[in-house]
């Protein structure tokens, strides 16, 4: 880990939000706190930090992301809608104010990786794989024809950060732990274990689905087990594992993996 530089920043905590730099959040300017964290924000350098804040533990998060103000468009009951960028992350040294809205001392932090060019460049290339893999297998399940977006970044370090932004599911505890890992062919190994767990996950449902394609109506073909057995060691335990809710963890079938 890095430290860039130590400022003040205000704090906007969000149930279960993970920004990551360089990609999008659009937020609806509503409490009057964060009205006037806007109002301020508005006449600096228009950037304030988004932390998670854990519903379940009532905790913040201790790393966050710096998020830049794009548009802004407010209303007559000064409410506002703005667009924002995510920039570098930062780790919350101390809240130094509460009121009228937090304020924290913190440090930019920035990756630091112990792998070499070439073994991050190939763990990209696998992590591209195993992504394009799950689009082109979720298409199948859903019947419908999706692709990766034209602007995948290339860089490890970016892609690490677009597949970070891009998990399907209820899935902000491992978001956080993608954000706050400061290596990145250890973010790019971990999303490539994700990506390839939902990759035989789905692989199994596919297999699964033109079974029974094949034979008809559920009841005319094999059953689960007879099917597991016929699929070998790699997908028989995820076959088995099914409850028929359509659903996989970490970047699931209900992604829409072309926003």
């Amino acid at each position: 880990m890095t430290h860039l530089a130590v400022r003040e920043l205000p704090l906007f905590p969000l149930p279960d939000v993970v920004l990551f730099p360089q990609e999008v959040l659009p937020l609806h300017i509503f409490e009057p706190r964060y009205r006037m964290m806007l109002r301020s924000v508005l006449e600096t350098d228009r950037r304030f930090g988004v932390v998670r804040w854990d519903p379940q533990s009532k905790t913040m998060a201790t790393v966050g992301c710096c998020a830049e103000i794009l548009q802004c468009q407010s209303q007559d009951d000064d409410r506002s809608n703005i667009v924002t960028l995510g920039q570098q992350r930062f780790r919350v040294l101390e809240v130094v104010r509460e009121a009228p809205f937090r304020v924290a001392m913190v440090s930019w932090i920035e990756d630091d990786s112990a792998d070499g060019h070439q073994l991050l460049t190939d763990l990209a290339a696998d992590v591209t794989k195993a992504l394009k893999d799950v689009v082109d297998l979720t298409g199948k399940l859903v019947g419908k024809t999706t692709s990766l977006p034209s602007d995948l970044p290339d860089l490890p370090r970016e892609l690490s950060f677009w597949i970070g932004s891009h998990l399907g599911g209820p899935v902000a505890d491992q978001q956080q732990t993608l954000l706050e890992i400061t290596d990145t062919g250890e973010r790019l190994r971990l999303e490539y274990d994700l990506l390839d767990q939902t990759r035989r996950q789905l692989a199994a449902r596919t297999v699964l689905k033109d079974t029974f394609q094949q034979f008809g109506e559920q009841g005319q073909g094999p059953t689960r087990d007879e099917l597991a057995d016929d699929l070998g060691e790699d997908l028989r335990d995820d076959l088995r594992d099914e409850r028929g809710d359509g659903r996989g963890d970490g970047v699931g079938a209900d992604e829409d993996w072309t926003r």
